[in-house]
């Protein structure tokens, strides 16, 4: 292995996405004496707000790709669905973390799944479909009520669909428009949780507590902390982290979903799905604990120290959902409420807008 590169105070990390999440990213990194340059191919982002720069420009735009590389001295991004074409282009000018394999796992359910199973991790069961009689075969094996779920480009509950008994399979397979898919077992969870965690070049590792969070219309509406699970676990959700972050040659902050499951009175967890970014339930961090989501992510792919995950007290995150976030207002008069508004020009149904911290004595 090559000597992980250490970014100094000066430096500039670049970022490719430019939402909410690379603009906390940016808020994070000023305060530690970096810059950011934000790309992406959106105008009005809402990070071009806070950044030192910023490119607009596609993802397949080989000549800015080329010139924002050689402005930045590491590049990272804020969502999984950036061309892995583009991460490999980048990193052959500037190191790229997490790397084009993490990314490349993680936009595919299939791969993805395969991936956690093949660790020895416990997941839903699943199998691949690629076509009507595909997957008329895979309920078979799999039953019913069971998940369809395409196997790119699927978020907060869009490209997947619920198959009870009676339900016409042609049908589910069009609703996700016919692509190519997984089906996965129906989990009788309890709750669900999440982990979020950040692994250095060199394989240093921190977890933060397990969140627990409640959705609702397949969006995040309030993640709390501490979660309410055993110490077993927080101790199982925390390796299983660790293993998977080991696994990818994870640099920088991810985030393991989970159901979590109650099996003879004990509890256990079911791992759902990777994010390879910061991670909306991650959010109270932010106010918190010690050292935020955002501020961890900078000094992972920058090669610093990992900074201290202990929180404050009990935490609770609630989402500003569309015109959720008129509240503003309302939300400054409350005290130890903590505001954050993303930016963004126009508050549309289920857009994330903004969120609230909550911090209370435990």
């Amino acid at each position: 292995m090559s000597t992980p590169r250490i970014l100094k105070p000066g430096d500039t990390i670049g970022i490719l996405g430019g939402g909410q999440l690379a603009r906390m990213m940016a808020l994070a990194a000023a305060p530690l004496g970096l810059k950011t340059h934000i790309y992406a191919p959106e105008a009005g982002s809402p990070a071009f707000d806070v950044a030192s720069a910023h490119t607009q420009a596609a993802y397949d735009d080989l000549d800015a790709l080329s010139a924002f590389a050689r402005a930045v001295d590491v590049v990272t991004y804020e969502f999984e669905n950036v061309p892995v074409d583009t991460a490999a282009f980048l990193a052959l000018i500037v190191p790229v973390h997490p790397g084009a394999q993490a990314l490349g796992i993680t936009q595919d359910r299939l791969d993805e799944k395969t991936f956690v199973a093949r660790l020895g991790i416990e997941t839903a069961p699943f199998e691949a479909v690629d076509d009507e009689a595909g997957l008329v075969a895979a309920l078979e094996t799999i039953g019913r009520p069971a998940v369809l779920k395409t196997r790119r480009f699927g978020y907060d509950g869009k490209g997947q669909v619920i198959i009870r008994e009676g339900d016409d399979p042609a049908a589910a397979f069009a609703a996700i428009g016919k692509h190519p898919a997984i089906l996965e077992g129906f989990v009788p969870f309890e709750r669900e949780v999440s982990v979020v965690a950040a692994r250095t070049e060199d394989g240093r590792f921190k977890a933060y507590e397990v969140t627990e969070n409640e959705h609702r219309h397949h969006i995040l509406h309030r993640s709390t902390v501490p979660a309410d699970v055993t110490p077993a676990v927080e101790a199982v959700s925390a390796e299983i982290a660790r293993r998977i972050g080991e696994a990818l040659g994870y640099v920088g902050v991810f985030a393991v979903e989970m159901f979590l499951v109650v099996e003879d009175g004990a509890q256990g967890v079911i791992v759902n799905e990777i994010a390879p970014r910061v991670h909306n339930s991650g959010h109270w961090t932010l106010d918190g604990a010690v050292t935020s989501q955002f501020e961890q992510h900078v000094r992972a792919i920058a090669g610093w120290p990992l900074g201290a995950v202990e929180r404050y007290g009990r935490v609770e995150m609630t989402n500003l959902i569309g015109d959720e976030a008129d509240s503003w207002l309302s939300v400054l008069e409350e005290p130890g409420a903590h505001l954050h508004l993303y930016g963004k020009a126009e508050a549309r149904p289920g857009r994330k807008m903004g969120h609230v911290t909550r911090i209370f004595e435990e």
